[in-house]
């Protein structure tokens, strides 16, 4: 039975998808609490570390390595960039990358790459979980690096870099690992915000409430292992 990795960025994204497995056992390694049981007929890997690329990329080294997973997929919310879509809309992750790293560095090593492309495959399951629910959506480029994007200066600067779709901190580490063992990947992003001053009033300052994107992003999740 094939087995998915689920990392999910949001515990109360991580909570919507773990009461929709069956037959769930949790075991803690490395500081994550580790949910498996099945969904739609597949073994599922469940998890959610804390923010940050070394906290995510070592959460996929433990899915990878310790239970063995088929494929990966990480969600979770992202700074808007572009004009293709707007605040609530998802990217999936068509490439991934830093945009704060020497990436000619960083391609020195396995899999040698500056870049990380989603697996087909899921791509095409995930478009269809954004169909089936109504998302709007685009398979696109995303940007990650360590440091929360919230005003317009940093923003810029990221788009002079690699001009992506949107911006976060952890999907490229998750790509990088998978990478790294030859598991298929792929990033899945809802827009929060627009990665501009208003964003660090919307999510510094206020602590908006993240319920609803949670909500979207667990549906998605779950058709995307439906149909992959």
């Amino acid at each position: 039975m094939e087995k998915i990795g689920i990392i999910g960025a949001m515990p109360e994204e991580v909570l919507l998808l773990k009461n929709r497995m069956s037959g769930v056992s949790i075991e803690k390694v490395a500081g994550l609490e580790i949910y498996c049981g099945e969904m739609h007929g597949k073994k599922v890997c469940l998890c959610q570390s804390g923010m940050g690329k070394v906290a995510r990329g070592a959460a996929t080294q433990v899915l990878c390595l310790k239970y063995g997973i088929d494929k990966m997929i990480f969600s979770g919310i992202a700074g808007n960039m572009t004009t293709k879509i707007g605040v609530g809309d998802v990217c999936l992750g068509k490439e991934v990358m830093y945009h704060d790293a020497d990436l000619r560095m960083i391609a020195q090593h396995y899999p040698n790459l500056t870049s990380y492309k989603g697996d087909e495959g899921l791509l095409e399951a995930a478009g269809r979980a954004c169909r089936e629910i109504g998302a709007n959506y685009i398979e696109g480029k995303i940007a990650t690096g360590d440091q929360f994007v919230g005003d317009s200066r940093t923003k810029n600067k990221i788009r002079d870099f690699c001009d992506p779709d949107c911006v976060e901190m952890e999907g490229a580490a998750v790509a990088h690992i998978a990478a790294k063992n030859d598991v298929p990947c792929l990033v899945i992003r809802s827009m929060s915000d627009n990665a501009d001053e208003a964003a660090t009033e919307k999510l510094i300052v206020k602590q908006f409430d993240i319920s609803e994107y949670a909500d979207h992003a667990a549906k998605i999740c779950e058709l995307t292992v439906k149909y992959c």
